[in-house]
């Protein structure tokens, strides 16, 4: 708080003004008092002191005192308290007693950089003795802060505020700010380690069963000297259960901090939002406050001399919808095998769910990078590419035998079914790996690359928050290969987030570009041409037959779905993932069950998902 300036003129006081504004910024202090001249000057004096204080030199300063131990002292204390990155301070205006020429007094500004963008600034008043060879600050507290008293020093306090909220796309909190208690354990002060460590795993355990007497012991044991052992980390509701039970063992102790959690559980959403999370860290911080206090002797706050209330920043929005995300979740947790769902808005690009159920959470973010072979579900691409190349029309008649052989070469359909001559569009539904492997081997060797691209199979994108694979749809030269390829096995690989990304084009008639985080721009690497309008709306009628009268009726009594069926052989050939792939108004995904046998486990999750979502 700044002292006000006196009013009252000098010359009428009995006051003689004998110098004016001298700016002293971080400079180093004057070599001492006395030495400008024969006769020494207060202002002389009120230089050397200021110069020191703000240079950080507090023996120069105190010694420029009537006092330099007390107040070397509190110099050093106020310093260190508030670990100025800066200091400058201006002398205003020097005064004389015009009838005692032992006594001045000074006026200053002073400024402190307290780093972090912290500033503060007051005026102060210094007042001077003159002894026998030069004048002196007579010290007394108030010469730091004119608010400042005998037997008090000065103090910085910080306020954090509390974290911002990461929301998913209708305002639900996806992540909060939750106070979280560390239990550490001090090996060196436990005393009998198996012991508190058995004390602590039985009250913890219940929270993470990996916590065990012996995990404890030795996880407490590979530390380094000196430092505790981190033994769980707890919402602060779960630590109050046990907080009775752990408290007084020797050797524990416990540290908080405010963490932005899931309020459904550490597992929801568990591929995105930690991603989510260490990318906006610094954005959901906000502006801590801090205040400049007096303290007393017994370290309690006396005043606030400067204030600065703490911005809690804004919160972070996620194109995520809790409710399609839980959707999705819940259609996969009933599934052994590892099992994945991605869903779009095919209007906007926005990515509504990325799930994973817990053996599929094991091998990491797989329905956002894990590359498998798409099978059927290829097929989309194949249609466009033939489509396009004039090859065929959703009309035209081709053969859908059992097999095919090609240079050698057998492909089969699934049972080897054989429809004989039938239009596009009715082998798209029934699936016939044979009509789109001889279709595919008659199109050029790039041509489902190319495509591919169109619907966003190949595309590479950076997307604030997580990280994504799309696949790989490599030219095919070899004729067999490019056969192979037209039903999705050969050398495509493409991952759910892909395959999400195709029914979302098919959807919309352009591939959209996905966004999770609002208000930060996705770049997508390179340039996408979108496949001609005439392409989806040929497309979107066989993909709605799929669930009219094909491999996926059973989707037919929810709503108007369209989607394509898909099983992928690896390995040996003895395995097969399941595929499904649709939208539904303006909701499109995909479906991964990893060593499925088929895509029925995929479909009945789909039914599943869709059912939950209305």
């Amino acid at each position: 708080m700044s002292a006000h300036r006196s009013m009252v003129d000098p010359e009428r006081a009995g006051l003689r003004v004998v110098s004016v504004t001298a700016s002293l910024l971080l400079v180093l202090p004057v070599a001492g008092c006395g030495l400008f001249g024969a006769e020494p000057k207060p202002e002389d004096s009120a230089k050397t002191f200021l110069s020191a204080f703000a240079g950080g030199d507090t023996t120069t300063a105190a010694n420029s005192t009537d006092e330099p131990k007390p107040a070397k002292e509190l110099l050093d204390r106020v310093r260190a308290a508030l670990k100025p990155t800066a200091v400058s301070t201006t002398v205003q205006q020097t005064l004389v007693a015009a009838d005692d020429s032992t006594t001045a007094s000074a006026t200053y500004d002073v400024k402190w950089d307290l780093g972090a963008g912290r500033s503060w600034a007051y005026q102060g008043k210094l007042e001077l003795r003159r002894t026998e060879k030069t004048w002196r600050v007579h010290w007394a507290p108030n010469v730091i802060h004119p608010k400042l008293q005998p037997q008090q020093t000065l103090a910085l306090r910080e306020q954090q505020p509390q974290l911002a909220p990461i929301l998913d796309r209708d305002g639900g909190a996806l992540l909060n700010p939750e106070k979280v208690v560390a239990v550490l354990l001090d090996r060196k002060a436990a005393g009998d380690l198996p012991k508190t460590a058995g004390a602590l795993a039985a009250a913890v355990s219940r929270f993470d069963k990996s916590i065990t007497q012996q995990s404890v012991t030795d996880g407490a044991s590979k530390v380094p000297e000196g430092q505790a052992y981190t033994v769980v980390s707890l919402r602060d509701a779960d630590y109050q259960q046990v907080k009775g039970a752990i408290y007084d063992l020797p050797g524990v102790r416990f540290s908080s901090q405010s963490r932005l959690l899931a309020p459904a559980g550490k597992e929801f959403a568990s591929q995105v939002l930690p991603g989510v999370r260490k990318t906006v860290e610094d954005q959901v911080e906000g502006t801590a406050g801090w205040r400049v206090v007096t303290l007393n002797a017994g370290g309690t706050e006396v005043e606030a001399l400067h204030e600065q209330q703490a911005q809690p920043a804004k919160a972070v929005t996620l194109t995520l919808s809790r409710g399609v995300q839980a959707a999705a979740e819940d259609a996969l947790e009933p599934i052994k095998n590892q099992a994945m769902l991605v869903a779009f808005q095919p209007s906007t690009g926005d990515v509504l769910a990325v799930a994973q159920n817990a053996e599929a959470d094991k091998g990491g973010s797989l329905a956002l990078t894990g590359n498998y072979p798409p099978g059927s579900t290829f097929k989309v691409v194949t249609a466009a590419a033939a489509l396009q190349a004039g090859a065929a029309t959703p009309d035209t008649v081709l053969p859908c035998p059992g097999t095919w052989t090609l240079q050698g070469r057998k492909i089969p359909n699934n049972d080897e079914f054989d429809l004989g001559n039938v239009p596009l569009h009715q082998a798209f539904a029934a699936s016939c790996n044979t009509t789109f492997a001889e279709l595919a081997s008659k199109l050029p060797a790039d041509s489902l690359t190319n495509a591919a691209k169109q619907f966003g199979v190949g595309v590479d994108f950076d997307l604030a928050g997580v990280r994504t694979l799309t696949g790989k749809v490599p030219p095919a030269e070899p004729v067999v290969e490019r056969a192979e390829d037209g039903f999705g096995q050969g050398k495509v690989v493409t991952t759910p987030f892909g395959m999400a990304l195709v029914a979302a084009t098919a959807a919309r008639g352009s591939m959209p570009t996905p966004n999770l985080l609002r208000g930060t721009e996705t770049k997508v690497v390179g340039g996408v041409p979108a496949p001609p309008p005439a392409i989806a709306d040929q497309l979107r009628p066989m993909m709605r037959e799929v669930v009219l009268s094909g491999t996926a009726k059973k989707l037919n009594r929810l709503g108007e779905v369209h989607g394509k069926t898909g099983t992928a052989q690896f390995g040996d050939g003895t395995h097969s993932h399941g595929w499904f792939i649709g939208f539904r108004g303006d909701l499109a995904f995909a479906v991964l069950i990893v060593d499925a046998g088929a895509s029925g486990p995929a479909v009945d999750a789909a039914a599943r998902f869709l059912g939950a979502v209305r």
